[in-house]
């Protein structure tokens, strides 16, 4: 029931009152127990269509309009009624809503045709969100999704400006005007230096990603880019803070004469000296190495992972940047007071990609010195994808069922939740956990980081340490 007359709650000003054209309602997925929204009445699927006689265009703009103290809100609840609330509240005090997008107008898609995207080497006649190439500044400030800048518009830059919009996350792959531009295949590609240098006139700041392609942008082209990328590396406000190198992933659904081939071991092993090299380097002129290679570069040249101080703090672990190393830190700490048996004998088993494997057999020969559990680890290549050492995070529902199915999965399987979508319970081919459950016959249980391995795997058996 909605409270028209709010309880008073008091903050500071939304200046920029710029209006996209057609910005929707923000629909409410759902209300935080005991939050203002739930006082004043919000439900899942209410609409969100103005604040203070602005329309939010995103989540940004929702979070800057609401640090306002007095409020007045549109609403259209789901029976089509419109209502206007007006509310005092403390500065900063959160309303307590949750959306079901985090951009109300829509998102701004990728306009360039690089060869290497991941989002053109998938199959045709999947979910539409699978082929939704993601190109938007606010998904970068928001949630770390990298942008190539090529499609911003006058009044996107203004307002990455205006609003202070920083750290952006943006895939360089090569500073050279020309090379970018033919790796893109878009002109405006060559304009990468000339706008960070617009960020670095601004103090406004920005993690960079190169992928290598062999071949095309590796040796003497890789050097010059992370160098070229470095001079904005240094000063109290840095303007690139870190940047990261990852290979090149290609699958079978890429096009013929792509001009691309997949990194292999001689080239791992070349990237990794020449980064290294680098590294120290920098560490020397600044405190800090800068660039970091992805963990797939050690696992495909077959050398050991570097430890954990190296990738000092993680500035691009969801880029697979330390990631693998990070997991292998936080298990040591989940597992240092394992029992050493258990009431209820368990058997169950755990999924990964082939690429990893080797480097996370260790943590399945811990559990398994518990009396009366039994840890078994599958690492997958993926046939769908057509590739053999594939990461964790690619494996598809038909992936599963064609390495596991007739196989001794024990009582449950486990599943890293990379996997999925997040939020859902889908991956990347549509299939389902359920699907694949019922297939496999088996139940799964998706684990959550390392704490949340043990914990399940662990789960039910009456245990004491």
């Amino acid at each position: 029931m909605w409270n028209e007359t709010s309880p008073s709650i008091t903050s500071s000003t939304f200046h920029d009152a710029s209006v996209v054209d057609t910005p929707l309602p923000a629909i409410v997925h759902g209300v935080e127990k005991d939050s203002i929204g739930e006082d004043i009445g919000f439900e899942a699927g209410d609409r969100l269509i103005s604040i203070n006689n602005i329309k939010p265009r995103d989540l940004i703009d929702y979070k800057f309009l609401i640090a306002e103290e007095d409020l007045d809100l549109e609403v259209l609840d789901q029976d089509g009624s419109l209502h206007t609330i007006h509310l005092e509240k403390e500065i900063d005090a959160d309303l307590g809503l949750v959306f079901t997008e985090a951009l109300f107008d829509g998102l701004k898609q990728c306009n360039n045709h690089c060869p290497f995207c991941f989002i053109d080497q998938q199959p045709s006649g999947h979910r539409k969100s699978l082929y939704l190439k993601d190109d938007d500044y606010r998904m970068s400030f928001l949630y770390g999704s990298y942008l190539t800048l090529t499609n911003l518009l006058p009044k996107d830059w203004m307002r990455i400006q205006d609003q202070r919009l920083s750290p952006l996350f943006i895939s360089v792959h090569s500073t050279d005007p020309t090379l970018r531009a033919q790796l893109l295949k878009n002109q405006r590609a060559g304009l990468i230096m000339e706008q960070i240098q617009w960020f670095a006139d601004r103090q406004l700041q920005l993690h960079a990603q190169i992928v290598v392609c062999p071949g095309l942008n590796d040796n003497d082209h890789l050097h010059k880019t992370i160098n070229d990328l470095f001079k904005y590396a240094s000063g109290d406000l840095p303007t690139i803070l870190s940047t990261a190198i990852v290979p090149v992933g290609l699958t079978r659904f890429r096009p013929e004469n792509d001009g691309l081939r997949p990194v292999d071991k001689t080239c791992a092993k070349k990237v990794i000296k020449l980064v290294e090299k680098l590294q120290n380097d920098f560490e020397s002129r600044i405190g800090t190495r800068f660039a970091w290679l992805s963990d797939e570069w050690y696992l495909l040249a077959n050398q050991s992972l570097p430890d954990r101080p190296i990738y000092e703090n993680l500035p691009q672990e969801e880029n697979g940047v330390g990631s693998i190393r990070s997991f292998l830190e936080n298990i040591d700490k989940a597992t240092s007071t394992l029992p050493k048996r258990i009431s209820i004998k368990k058997k169950c088993s755990w999924v990964v990609g082939k690429l990893v494997e080797e480097a996370l057999e260790p943590i399945s020969s811990r559990i398994n010195k518990i009396q009366g559990m039994s840890l078994k680890l599958f690492g997958l290549s993926s046939p769908y994808w057509g590739k053999d050492n594939i990461v964790t995070g690619l494996l598809t529902g038909k992936d599963l069922i064609d390495g596991l199915m007739n196989k001794d999965l024990g009582d449950e399987l486990l599943l890293p939740s990379i996997m999925l979508k997040h939020g859902e319970s889908t991956f990347l081919d549509d299939i389902t956990v359920e699907e694949v459950s019922k297939i496999l016959k088996i139940p799964i249980k998706i684990v959550f980081g390392a704490d949340d391995f043990v914990k399940k795997a662990l789960e039910n058996t009456y245990h004491s340490i």
